[in-house]
């Protein structure tokens, strides 16, 4: 029976949204552990010349002076890559709605034509099911439609936000 293959087909591109969402997710976190690896690696660079230039300093302000200025560059890059890690959490966001927005929405349709299928293969068609099953369909769109466009301003105004309180925006 057609339909049968329809709901397949409908399930197995439900499972490649499911993939594409699952790999988004894999990089993303891919992306930030590269990212806090590197500031480790770095910042503990950094402590190793400090405490050398330290150790090679018997001024106690100019010991000081280094302590005050590591603890400085530190938290200018601890803030920096908090900031890189909000910017890669906000991308993974629009884009998981931006996929979650496609698929709803092929999926929607997909299902429409396969109850269409469904209905025009029953021996007795009745116009007034399948009336209804549009109009809760279109209903279900619409809905969906306004709940994606208030998510999408929602993720707009914390971009927004995020951008204006980052140290690069106040520069």
């Amino acid at each position: 029976m057609a339909t049968k293959h329809e709901f397949g087909e409908i399930q197995r591109k439900n499972m490649e949204a499911a993939m594409r969402l699952a790999q988004l997710s894999i990089e993303n976190s891919q992306r930030i552990m590269a990212l806090q690896s590197a500031l480790a690696r770095e910042l503990f660079q950094e402590s190793v010349e400090q405490a050398r230039a330290q150790t090679g300093s018997a001024d106690p302000q100019e010991i000081m002076k280094l302590r005050a200025r590591y603890a400085q560059d530190t938290t200018q890059k601890m803030i920096a890559a908090a900031q890189q890690v909000a910017e890669i959490g906000n991308s993974a966001r629009m884009e998981f709605s931006r996929l979650l927005t496609e698929q709803l929405a092929a999926g929607s349709q997909d299902m429409v034509d396969a109850f269409q299928s469904f209905f025009k293969a029953l021996p007795v068609q009745n116009t007034s099911i399948m009336e209804t099953m549009q109009q809760a369909m279109s209903n279900a769109n619409s809905a969906f439609d306004q709940m994606s466009k208030a998510s999408r301003a929602a993720f707009d105004n914390l971009n927004e936000m995020a951008k204006k309180s980052s140290p690069r925006a106040k520069k």
